[in-house]
């Protein structure tokens, strides 16, 4: 599976992205917002790895390429929540919305999904802006909803509807 976008290639993810991921999971700035610390060695991100490429190609949970390069991952490990993580060196340039508006727009196009939802931290400013212009609304906040690497975490809910998706403005 591959859904091309102007300047990113979304696939299915393969062995050989380990290294690559890895460099992404094991940097502190990446995960400061992600659901596990940091990971501490090849061989924590490698399971991780083969539960993504368990999930098959036809899952909607996809590697970004970027000229050529796994830089992060965006989709659905499991429908209907969506979830992103770029390598801090591509902050800041609009890849992660690319990517995400690619991955939405592949799941409602190719399933009958009716909403989609997403949990963040509600201190990942720059997540929730994202977000909120893909036009995900705030449904909800828990208090202590994660437990990462012995801190406690809460979650701000959003949810994004097919009608309000097709009836979007243009980018």
């Amino acid at each position: 599976m591959e859904i091309r976008t102007p300047r990113l290639l979304l696939r299915s993810a393969r062995e050989d992205d380990l290294a690559a991921m890895h460099a992404v999971l094991s940097d502190p700035r990446a995960t400061e917002w992600w659901s596990t610390p940091p990971h501490a060695d090849l061989a924590q991100t490698e399971v991780w790895m083969a539960s993504m490429i368990a999930n098959g190609d036809q899952h909607p949970d996809f590697v970004i390429e970027r000229d050529g390069v796994v830089i992060g991952k965006v989709g659905f490990y499991a429908l209907p929540d969506i979830g992103y993580i770029l390598h801090p060196d591509h902050w800041g340039l609009g890849l992660a919305g690319e990517a995400a508006e690619a991955a939405i727009s592949h799941v409602f196009a190719t399933t009958d999904l009716q909403d989609l939802t997403a949990d963040v931290d509600p201190d990942n400013a720059a997540s929730i802006r994202l977000l909120e212009r893909l036009g995900f609304v705030r449904t909800g906040f828990v208090e202590r909803t994660w437990n990462v690497g012995g801190e406690w975490k809460n979650s701000f809910y959003y949810g994004l509807s097919r009608s309000d998706w097709l009836s979007r403005p243009p980018a």
